[in-house]
C-alpha cells in the first residue's frame, strides 16, 4: 500500500475540514485513505522548531510522497532532508523566493503544489479595511515570527501603507499569550484596524482571534473566510478548501508515475471578499454599500 506523509504546522482540530477537501482530492484521482493509500500525520502544533524532527521521520518512514501544507516552513523542513521523495505543498508562501522551486510553470527537482503567495494580497486586505475605516491614521499588522514569509509580507503592507499615508504597526506573536498581549498593543496604539496574517498557527486560534477582536472592538480582516464564519468581521482570500483538493489531487497523480518538477505550481483564480454583518453591528461600523455589492457572501 502507498504511504502519503502529511507534515502541518498547526494542529488537526481547526484543520479538519481542510483535510477532508485533501483526501475528497485524492479520491477523484482514484486514492482512498485506507483503500488503497495510508496516510501519516504529522502535526507541529504551532511549534516551528518541531517541523525538521517531523520531516526527518517522515522522510524516515520512507513515504512515497509527502504533503506539507502551512506556509513554507514545512516545505523547507522536508527538502533539507530529501532531494528524492516527491514533495506537495499547500501554502501562502511564494515558492520561487522561498527557493523552493524554480518557477511555477516548470518547478524541476522533486517540489511542487499549490500556493496563493500571501503577501502579494496583504496590500488588498488593508485597502478593503481602510474602505471600512477611512478615516483611520494607522492600523496594525499581525504576524508569526516563526512564519518564512513573514520578512516579505511585513515588507509588501509597509510599502503599501506608505504610498497609502498611513502608518503601520507591526505586532508578532507564536503563541496565545503573544496573541492575547498583540491585541492590547492594537488598543494601546489606537490603530483603526487591524490585518490578520496568513498564517496556519493564527488559523487554528482563528476562535480566539475573532473573540479579542469582538472584546476589544478592532475591525479586523482575515485571509480565509473561515476566520468570517467563525466570528470575524471580513475575510479576503482564496478558498482553502479548493486548494487542499487540489493539493490530494496532486498527490495522486504522483502515486500514479507523474514527476513533481512536470507538474507545474498551480494558483487559485477565484478570490472571495466575506463580511459579517452581525460583527460588524456589534462593531457599530456602517458598511459602504460599494462594498457590500462586492462581497462574495455577507453573513446576517
Amino acid at each position: 500500500m502507498p504511504v502519503i506523509g502529511f507534515l502541518g504546522t498547526a494542529s488537526p482540530g481547526p484543520n479538519a475540514p481542510f483535510m477532508a477537501a485533501l483526501r475528497q482530492g485524492l479520491r477523484e484521482g482514484g486514492y482512498e485513505e485506507g483503500k488503497p493509500v495510508a496516510i501519516e500525520y504529522r502535526w507541529a502544533e504551532g511549534h516551528y522548531d518541531r517541523l525538521p524532527a517531523l520531516a526527518a521521520e517522515l522522510v524516515g518512514r520512507k513515504v512515497d510522497v509527502i504533503v506539507s501544507q502551512g506556509g513554507s516552513a514545512p516545505t523547507v523542513a522536508v527538502k533539507k532532508v530529501t532531494g528524492t521523495i516527491p514533495i506537495v505543498f499547500i501554502s501562502g508562501g511564494d515558492p520561487v523566493l522561498d527557493g523552493l522551486v524554480t518557477s511555477l510553470a516548470r518547478p524541476s527537482g522533486n517540489v511542487t503544489g499549490v500556493t496563493w503567495i500571501s503577501s502579494a494580497l496583504g496590500p488588498k486586505r488593508l485597502e478593503l479595511l481602510r474602505e471600512l475605516v477611512p478615516r483611520a491614521p494607522t492600523f496594525a499588522l499581525l504576524v508569526n515570527p516563526g512564519a518564512v514569509e513573514t520578512e516579505s509580507v511585513v515588507r509588501t503592507l509597509q510599502d503599501a501603507a506608505r504610498g497609502s499615508g498611513l502608518g503601520l504597526h507591526v505586532l508578532k506573536a507564536g503563541s496565545e499569550t503573544e496573541i492575547d498581549e498583540a491585541f492590547a498593543a492594537v488598543v494601546q496604539n489606537h490603530d483603526g484596524g487591524l490585518v490578520v496574517g496568513v498564517d496556519a498557527y493564527f488559523g487554528s486560534r482563528r476562535d480566539q482571534i475573532a473573540a479579542l477582536a469582538a472584546r476589544h472592538g478592532i475591525p479586523t480582516i482575515y485571509g480565509y473566510r473561515e476566520y468570517a464564519t467563525s466570528g470575524g468581521l471580513m475575510s479576503y482570500g482564496p478558498s482553502l478548501s479548493d486548494a487542499f483538493r487540489q493539493g490530494g489531487l496532486y498527490a495522486a497523480r504522483i502515486l500514479k508515475g507523474a514527476k513533481p518538477g512536470d507538474l507545474p505550481v498551480l494558483q487559485p483564480t477565484i478570490f472571495e471578499l466575506v463580511i459579517n454583518m452581525r460583527v460588524a453591528k456589534a462593531l457599530g461600523l456602517t458598511v459602504p454599500a460599494s462594498l457590500l455589492a462586492r462581497a462574495d457572501e455577507v453573513i446576517e
